[in-house]
C-alpha cells in the first residue's frame, strides 16, 4: 500500500522561506516520479513543481526561481523549499505520485502566507 505523508506547513510572513515535507512508503521511490501540488478553497489542484526518478525538475511559471523541489531517495522523502514567499502562495500542499498506473495523494499540509 503506497502512503504519503505531508508535513512542514506554517503560518509565515510574506518573504519568509519555508520547507515542507512528504515521506513516502510502501512504494519503490528512487523510480517514482513526484509532484508537489497546491489547492485553495474554491479551486482545483494547481501542479507546483515535477521532479523525474532523474531528478529532473519543472515548475509553474508562479513559483520558478523561488521554489525548489528535491528527492532524498535513501529517505524516500520529497521536498519542496519555498523561498520568498508570498500572500498568494496560501494553499494546501500535496505531494502525488503516478505510480504503475495510479494515483496517490498525500493528506496535505496548510502553508498560510501572511502580508
Amino acid at each position: 500500500q503506497v502512503y504519503l505523508k505531508d508535513s512542514g506547513g506554517d503560518l509565515v510572513q510574506a518573504g519568509g522561506s519555508l520547507r515542507v515535507s512528504c515521506a513516502a512508503s510502501g512504494v519503490n521511490f528512487k523510480i517514482a516520479p513526484m509532484d508537489w501540488y497546491r489547492q485553495t478553497p474554491g479551486n482545483q489542484r494547481e501542479l507546483v513543481a515535477t521532479i523525474t526518478s532523474g531528478g529532473g525538475t519543472n515548475y509553474a511559471d508562479s513559483v520558478k526561481g523561488r521554489f525548489t523541489i528535491s528527492r532524498n531517495n535513501a529517505r524516500n522523502t520529497l521536498y519542496l523549499q519555498m523561498n520568498n514567499l508570498k500572500p498568494e502562495d496560501t494553499a494546501v500542499y500535496y505531494c502525488h505520485t503516478h505510480y504503475y498506473g495510479r494515483d496517490f495523494w498525500g493528506q496535505g499540509t496548510q502553508v498560510t502566507v501572511s502580508s
